[in-house]
């Protein structure tokens, strides 16, 4: 039996998954996990709404308990950053200097949160990515009210606004777009969200951020507190808090070997592979969707867990191929590899609205929504791209009306047939 693992790095929904997934598929072999954090694998999407919102602790979180993974058989390494990848061995390098010779390697690393030079060691601007991060917020917050700039309108932007709002907090709400969300719903989705989010007392701006000013007379030996924030067109908004919600960049900087591609994350074929003995999965991944025919990176939880799944069993069917991993794949039985094609899945919570979609929302070229209940917020919009229906999104619509929407973009199919299909599902009794 060889003495190499394969190791996962990022202790994500993504990287537990592919471990348990590398073992029902059969790799027997030394197995690794690496993260970052200190802490065991937790659920990210709760972060920004019910930890934020003190519904959750963060042992509601955990994907799994100490109990589960001492099962798989792992070396567990938190803590732990992985600052090098030689592809050419499969080797990997770690903070402390150790070097990891792997059978395979799946990169599971996510994405780091933005932030702006500005902010640098100014007390009171926060950003919301990790559980310490959250934790942090959710401090701030429960100390009365408080005046909370949140720097951003997309979706985490608008779930911690629409949190913070909740629990009493005079929240303002800017962007760079005028309507909230618009890269990802569209602009029709966009403006009844923003109509919510005016009607329970959030504060709309459009603008971008010029500086940060600073709260007069800080406490001797105190770092300097945020006091407001000046916009770009000069105008100043009090604040005791900022949350920057400015997006996120793929965590690939340590992965400078020229072989990999790390334009907008890593680069993968149809099946995940990176290179040889290499893949990816999760929000760092980008790759050759077959059906969509363009290289997808997608930051959705769904999406992390199907694509680590399938990233496990095409690395162990590469591997059952080579002279030196197959001794490590149980059974005679060898898996083959599948191009990964799902149907890409996400939602969000605000205010008690559930937004659902299915398929591509973001870059499309052709956009129909349907309000179906202004007052309700409830809605429905299909997207389109060259011609065809390539995703659709529900908001506070019932279950059975969204399998059937599910089903309208399963495979990207001719706009108007899409669209009398989505007509006919939301008007079904």
């Amino acid at each position: 039996m060889t003495a190499r693992p394969i190791a996962v790095v990022g202790a994500s929904a993504a990287g537990i998954t592919a471990a348990e997934s590398l073992r029902r598929a059969g790799w027997d072999g030394p197995l690794t996990l690496i993260g970052d954090e200190p802490h065991l694998p937790y659920d990210r999407p709760p972060l920004s709404k019910q930890l934020l919102q003190g519904a959750w602790e963060p042992e509601r979180l955990l994907l799994r308990t100490e109990e589960d993974l001492t099962r798989l058989g792992l070396d567990l390494r938190l803590g732990t950053r992985a600052t090098g990848l030689d592809v050419a061995t499969r080797t990997l390098t770690l903070d402390g200097g150790e070097r990891l010779a792997c059978a395979g390697v799946i990169v599971a690393t996510g994405v780091a949160a933005r932030t702006l030079p500005a902010a640098d060691g100014l007390d009171g601007v926060l950003t919301l990515r990790t559980l310490d991060d959250a934790l942090a917020l959710r401090a701030r917050l429960s100390g009365g009210a408080r005046r909370l700039v949140v720097v951003g309108n997309g979706v985490l932007g608008c779930e911690a606004a629409a949190v913070a709002r909740e629990l009493g907090h005079e929240v303002t709400l800017v962007g760079r777009e005028p309507v909230p969300m618009a890269a990802a719903v569209g602009a029709g989705i966009g403006e009844l969200l923003a109509a919510e989010h005016r009607a329970r007392g959030v504060r709309l701006l459009t603008g971008e951020v010029a500086e940060f000013e600073t709260a007069a007379d800080p406490a001797p030996g105190a770092p300097a507190a945020v006091g407001g924030v000046r916009l770009a067109d000069g105008s100043r908004l009090p604040a005791d808090l900022v949350l920057l919600a400015i997006g996120s960049e793929p965590a690939v900087g340590w992965l400078a070997d020229p072989a990999l591609d790390t334009a907008d994350g890593l680069g993968c074929d149809t099946y995940c592979a990176a290179a040889p003995g290499i893949y990816a999965a999760g929000d760092v991944a980008r790759w050759e969707h077959p059906l969509h025919g363009r290289p997808l990176r997608i930051e959705h939880r769904m999406n992390a867990t199907e694509q680590a799944m399938a990233a496990a069993r095409n690395l162990v069917a590469e591997l059952s191929t080579e002279r030196d991993g197959a001794a490590d794949v149980a059974g005679t039985e060898r898996p083959e590899r599948r191009p990964f094609a799902p149907v890409p899945y996400f939602w969000s919570d605000q205010f008690g609205l559930k937004l659902q979609a299915y398929g591509l929302t973001t870059g499309a070229d052709q956009v129909e929504t349907t309000v179906l209940d202004r007052e309700a917020r409830r809605a429905v919009a299909l997207y389109g791209r060259a011609g065809r229906a390539v995703g659709v999104l529900a908001v506070a619509l019932p279950p059975r009306q969204i399998r059937a929407l599910r089903a309208v973009v399963a495979t990207p199919a001719p706009w108007e047939e899409a669209a009398d299909r989505v007509r006919a599902a939301v008007t079904a009794d």
